[in-house]
Order: structure tokens, then sequence, then C-alpha cells
């Protein structure tokens, strides 16, 4: 997951720092800037699921943790790998938010989706929902060493993690709901060879 910070925000750092030896604190514009920034996390896995609030709700959170940890916006905007930086913060606030509450993995794997895939049955209850994303995330954490090693193969979108994943799933929904993926089997049967006509003498 690499992503930069907005021109328009990395020529805005530029301005202000000339000024960052007079003020050290983050003022208005700074703060504005920093979370317009975030917005280019969007359609990054997880964020994309939420909601407008939600999004609005996390990037302030993000923002907020970004200036706790630089109270002097200086420190911050001269940091060799600033984007690198904003990375870390986001990922570690959606990790928070999944060791939080086992249901924010409706946000990696949204409950419509999975009935589309076949995955789980339709018209479940808030409940019944609940409880899957309660089991995956257990066989998630029995599985991986940390929330943060999963993660890092979700954003990486790796082959073997994501069969590993559809497998915790079925499970799941298996054994919540006595639903069973059937696969079915087509024999794929070679064409027969042409037969060639006899010739009239």
């Amino acid at each position: 997951m690499k992503r930069h910070l907005p021109i328009i925000l990395l020529s805005f750092f530029a301005i202000v720092v000339a000024s960052c030896s007079q003020q050290t604190k983050w003022n208005h514009e700074q703060r504005k800037a920093l979370r317009d920034a975030l917005k280019s996390y969007r359609d990054m896995v997880y964020l994309q699921d939420l909601t407008e609030p939600e999004f609005v709700i996390f990037t302030d959170g993000v923002a907020n943790d970004i200036e706790v940890a630089y109270p002097a916006y200086a420190t911050f905007v001269e940091l060799p790998a600033v984007d690198d930086t904003v990375d870390m913060f986001v990922v570690t606030a959606i990790v928070e938010e999944l060791n939080e509450d086992a249901a924010n993995m409706r946000h990696l794997y949204p409950y419509h989706t999975l009935v589309k895939q076949g995955i789980l049955p339709d018209k479940l209850s808030h409940d019944e929902r609940h409880a899957f994303y309660r089991c995956l995330a257990q066989k998630v954490n029995n599985y991986y060493t940390s929330v943060d090693a999963f993660l890092s193969d979700v954003i990486k979108s790796d082959t073997s993690s994501q069969t590993q994943i559809n497998k915790f799933q079925s499970e799941c929904a298996n054994d919540l709901f006595d639903w069973v993926i059937e696969v079915t089997e087509v024999d794929i049967l070679e064409p027969a060879p042409a037969q060639s006509t006899p010739q009239k003498k």
C-alpha cells in the first residue's frame, strides 16, 4: 500500500514550513490540509466500506493521533518520509478498530458481497451476521500471529491468504447456518474426432 500525499498538500507544506520557526503548533489551515490529504485513502480496503460519516470520524481520529504524536507541526512536515508515516497511522487505526470489535470485519468482507459470492445465505439477522464475523475473527486470530500480519496479507491481496480466508468463511457459515457451498463437478469431454466422409467413386 504505497500512497503519496496530494501535490496540493505538499505545496502547502512548502509554503508554511518557512513560518514554522515562529509558530510550532498546528493551526486551522494545517489541520484542514491533513484531513484533506487523508481523503485520498477513501478507496483503501476497509475504508471504502465505511459510510461518509464513519469515514470522517475515522480520518478525524487519524489526524488527531498524528497531531498528538507530532505536536510541533514543523517536526511532522519535515519528516523524511511523511507519506509513509501517514500510511502507518492509517493502518494502525484500522488494526485498532479490528481489535476493538470483531464485527468490524464486515468492512473487509461486506455481507452483501459474501451473499453475492454464495458464501452466506441472504436475509441473515443482525445478530446472525455479528455471530459470523465474530467466528471469522476468531479463526483469523488463531491462524495469524497478529492482526497486523493479517491486514498486511489483505492489503497485498495474497492469493493463498485469500484462499485460507475463504475456507474460514465457509467453515463459519456451515457451523452457524448449515450453509454449505457445493461445487458441482462437470465432466469435460474431449470432442470426438471428425469422421471423414467417404468420397463417391
